[in-house]
């Protein structure tokens, strides 16, 4: 196992139709996703816009796993998950090693400077999801902030 200190995390931030606020809808319904690498030293770099294709997946019910799936394979390499809210996938998240973290609705500046502000938390609970990222709907690193 890896015990080495992270020193950069990656952030997908779902946005609206604008990309400069956080979708209103839950995270995987939204528009697009805004790809950020995050350094422990609080350097962001902007990294890249994602259309969402996830929302083509037609969801039998609300929280389908099939959607969990298509927002997970899009952001395979992505640590963290930052939205205005989470819907009933938020545990799949939480149990596939990833970070998800709410902030209430908000710009794309005001949400990175939310994460910077946490900087320390964020990436101490990725290393540790890391380390042990166990199954879906375990204890995972749900944390939420308010806007």
């Amino acid at each position: 196992m890896d015990r080495r200190r992270l020193e950069r995390i990656r952030v997908a931030l779902g946005v609206d139709e604008t990309g400069e606020r956080l979708s209103r809808e839950h995270f995987g319904d939204s528009h697009a996703f805004l790809i950020y690498d995050v350094h422990r030293d609080g350097r962001v770099e902007f990294v890249e816009r994602r259309p969402n294709s996830a929302l083509d997946v037609e969801e039998r019910e609300h929280g389908d796993p099939e959607k969990f799936r298509a927002v997970a394979n899009l952001l395979s390499d992505v640590d963290v998950f930052l939205a205005a809210r989470m819907g009933p996938n938020y545990l799949r998240i939480k149990g596939s090693g990833r970070y998800p973290m709410v902030i209430g609705f908000a710009s794309v500046d005001e949400a990175l400077r939310a994460l910077l502000d946490r900087i320390d938390e964020v990436f101490s609970e990725v290393e540790r999801l890391r380390q042990r990222p166990g199954p879906a709907g375990s204890e995972g690193g749900e944390t939420t902030y308010p806007s």
